[in-house]
């Protein structure tokens, strides 16, 4: 019966373990729409790479545009998100139309 107890006690601790790291990664990440552009820029600037919420279930990784964090043979395109202070351009790995490596 006390084994059952301990067995019964771990698994509920591993489960409320579980779901809280879950949890919290999903917070982690920062969300373009409560940010402002400006805001944006600088944390790209100084982490050179930043995984970004866009939406409520939609997230992409953006990079420096002058900086070496995409795999060749992608590069830094301009792309768009939207900030709480309307539309922000930013940098994300893709390649290039037209380029033939």
């Amino acid at each position: 019966m006390l084994m059952h107890r301990i067995y019964r006690h771990r698994t509920i601790s591993m489960t409320a373990a579980i779901l809280f790291a879950a949890t919290g990664l999903a917070d982690a990440r920062s969300d373009t729409r409560k940010m402002s552009c400006e805001e944006l820029q600088q944390m790209i600037q100084s982490q050179h790479a930043v995984v970004l919420s866009t939406g409520p279930n939609t997230y992409d990784r953006y990079v420096r545009q002058f900086g070496n964090e995409c795999d060749w043979p992608q590069m830094p395109m301009p792309a768009y998100v939207q900030t709480r202070d309307g539309r922000c351009p930013l940098c994300r790995c893709g390649v290039p139309v037209g380029r033939v490596p």
